[in-house]
Formats: structure tokens, C-alpha cells, sequence
């Protein structure tokens, strides 16, 4: 009797990747997509460095191909194109559109909308003296730091989790190659000197993921001043003022020279008034003014338990030495008062408490 035939159940093909994660350059591919100036960007002098091996250029981490780490970096490389070049929202295919949502730092989320409005660089910065999305708007971002650094390279260098959250440490860095130009929170235009050295800065994600491996939820924390901190190490800037009527990109491009006064004001705001704190010469004091006079219209506590004594105005004391003079502290004196008959009889029935320590009071000549 023949053996049947066994047949082995046919084995489903593995699942094909998104080009997006295979690829670095996959959306640069895309023909039929909208570029915001007409043609995909040129990202092969970025990716050359990426490749270099010199110490202060180089990648810190080689992944092997097909790992999670050189997936996540391969997702990650085409969502910044995509954010910085595609205008039309339908054309980007690394986000879940229904579900993407993007902050930075704690902040509120913001959807895609927002970055497309305003920038990858604004959505991530917050305003400081060096640089602030409410005075830039895109063209002047980009024209601000990619001038700077024309390569800005990208690498991940941990992943702590994989999909449906994936959670990882990055790595984003350049050399100044050219002068920093920017808008600060003040509105005023700061030039930082290129110094030729690198730019490094690192920060952690959390995303989440659909079954496509499309970006939906995006945390990331960073310290955005640790860039600055890189681009003026002394603080060193200059600044100029701007003219208003200008666009953001425009005016970073402006040879207008408006230097702005950076000298200490003497002028300062006190209870909604302008206070001039320069130093005044000091005025002598004569009897119509300085501690004659104040002591000429003061009520005397110690005149008596009377309220309408101890209102009434008690002898003028007598101001010697002005100090501007004699270098002594001025010296006040203060004739005796006779004791009125009220207070005489309190002192009949027992010393009142703390008149004898008294330096105003004593007992009427006899």
C-alpha cells in the first residue's frame, strides 16, 4: 500500500516593512508628494556626516541593520522631513493621522496642524534671550539654524521599549559653521559669532505606534538651552532692533544696523511711576524743612492720658551738627514739658508705667 502524500501547510510570507523604516530617504522618493519649495530636499551632506568617522563629527552608535534601534532611527529620519518639507498634511505617511498628537518638555499637545503652521523648530522651542517662536515664523527658522549648522545629523542611541510605546535616547548634533541669526523673546535680532565647534545636544521620546508602525502619541524631553548655551559659550551676542515692518524672514536678512542701547537705564518702575534712581545731592536741612519741621508738626505721645494733650503739637525740637558738616549723626533736643494736672494725679495714686523711662517727661518746676 502506498504512503500518502503528506503536504506541509503553505507558510504565510512575513510581513513587509514600511519603506519608512527600512529607509532613511524613503519620503524623499515620493514623487507625487508636495514639497514646500518644489522639489525634495538634497539630505546628502547630512547624511554624509552621519557616515563620517572623525571624532568630532562622527555617529556614537552603529546599529546592525533590521535591529528596533535602526528601525526607530529610520522612522524618526522621515517624520523630520516630512514635518519640515511636506506642507500638505495628507502626504505625510510616518503619522497616524487621527491619532498623532506631538509635545515637548510636559507641554500641551499639540496635532500636526500646529507644526505645519508653525515650524519644527518653533513647536519645540520655548522663547528665551536668544531665540523665540512668537517673533520667527518658518522661513526664518529654518533660515536661522540650518545656516548655522548646514548638517544637523540625527542617530538614536538607546531603545528601552519596543511597540506598541517605544521609548528612546537620541542624539542630535553639527558644528557651527556660520554666525547665529535670531529673533529672541524681546523681539530684537542676535547675532552669536560662528566658533567652528560642535553643537551637541541629547534628549528621551515616548511614542506610541499603530499596527503600520505610524507615529501617534509623541513625548519628548529635552534642554533646549544646552544648544544656546553651545552657540554663545560666553554669552557674547550682539543685538539690534528690527524693523516692524518686515516678515520674520525677511528682516533676519535685512542689513538694517540699529544697534540697541544695552547701557544700564536709571530709570525704573515703582508703583507704576517712573522712578530716577541716579543719586541727588543732599538738600541742608533748614527750619522749613528735613527734621525741624517734621518734628514741629508731630503729636506727642507722652504730653498726657488725654487724647486732645497727646494730640497737640509739642514744642519744636532744635536739629545741631548736620552730618554733611560736622561728619557727626545729627542731634536732636527737646525742651522739658511740665506735667499737666491730669498726669499729676496719676502720679499721686502710683508711677505710671514706663514714665519714668520717659525722655520727653519730667516733674514741673515747684
Amino acid at each position: 500500500m502506498a504512503a500518502a502524500d503528506t503536504q506541509a501547510p503553505p507558510t504565510e510570507p512575513a510581513p513587509t516593512l514600511p519603506d519608512y523604516l527600512t529607509d532613511p530617504d524613503a519620503v524623499l522618493k515620493d514623487a507625487q508628494a508636495k514639497w514646500r519649495y518644489g522639489r525634495a530636499p538634497d539630505y546628502s551632506k547630512t547624511r554624509k556626516v552621519f557616515a563620517e568617522s572623525k571624532p568630532t563629527s562622527a555617529k556614537t552608535m552603529s546599529h546592525e541593520a533590521g535591529s528596533l534601534p535602526e528601525l526607530v532611527q529610520n522612522l524618526v529620519k522621515n517624520w523630520e522631513v516630512e514635518a519640515s518639507f511636506k506642507p500638505t498634511l495628507s502626504d505625510w505617511r510616518t503619522i497616524d493621522h487621527e491619532n498623532y498628537s506631538f509635545a515637548i518638555n510636559g507641554s500641551e499637545p499639540q496635532g500636526a496642524e500646529h507644526m505645519l503652521k508653525m515650524g519644527t523648530y518653533n513647536a519645540i522651542i520655548a522663547p528665551n534671550e536668544f531665540y523665540s517662536p512668537e517673533y520667527s515664523d518658518f522661513a526664518s527658522s529654518h533660515k536661522t539654524f540650518k545656516r548655522m549648522m548646514p548638517t544637523f545629523a540625527w542617530e538614536v542611541l538607546e531603545v528601552y521599549s519596543g511597540p506598541p510605546t517605544v521609548s528612546f535616547r537620541w542624539r542630535h548634533w553639527g558644528a557651527m559653521k556660520n554666525d547665529y541669526v535670531g529673533f529672541n523673546n524681546k523681539g530684537e535680532k542676535v547675532t552669536a559669532k560662528a566658533h567652528g565647534g560642535p553643537i551637541d545636544i541629547q534628549g528621551v521620546t515616548v511614542a506610541t505606534v499603530n499596527d503600520k508602525i505610524q507615529l501617534q502619541s509623541v513625548r519628548t524631553w529635552f534642554d533646549p538651552m544646552d544648544m544656546f548655551r553651545q552657540i554663545a559659550p560666553n554669552g557674547v551676542v550682539k543685538k539690534e532692533a528690527v524693523d516692524k515692518s518686515l516678515s520674520p524672514g525677511e528682516a533676519i536678512d535685512s542689513e538694517q544696523k540699529v544697534e540697541i542701547d544695552q547701557r544700564p537705564r536709571p530709570l525704573e518702575t515703582l508703583n507704576g511711576k517712573m522712578t530716577d534712581l541716579s543719586v541727588k545731592p543732599v538738600q541742608t536741612p533748614t527750619q522749613e524743612s528735613g527734621p525741624n519741621k517734621l518734628v514741629a508738626g508731630t503729636g506727642c505721645p507722652f504730653a498726657g492720658p488725654n487724647p486732645q494733650e497727646a494730640a497737640a503739637p509739642f514744642p519744636p525740637a532744635k536739629v545741631s551738627g548736620h552730618p554733611l558738616e560736622s561728619g557727626e549723626q545729627s542731634k536732636i533736643s527737646h525742651p522739658n514739658i511740665a506735667l499737666s494736672a491730669s498726669a499729676k494725679e496719676i502720679l499721686k495714686s502710683g508711677e505710671q508705667e514706663g514714665v519714668g523711662q520717659c525722655p520727653f517727661i519730667s516733674t514741673a518746676p515747684q
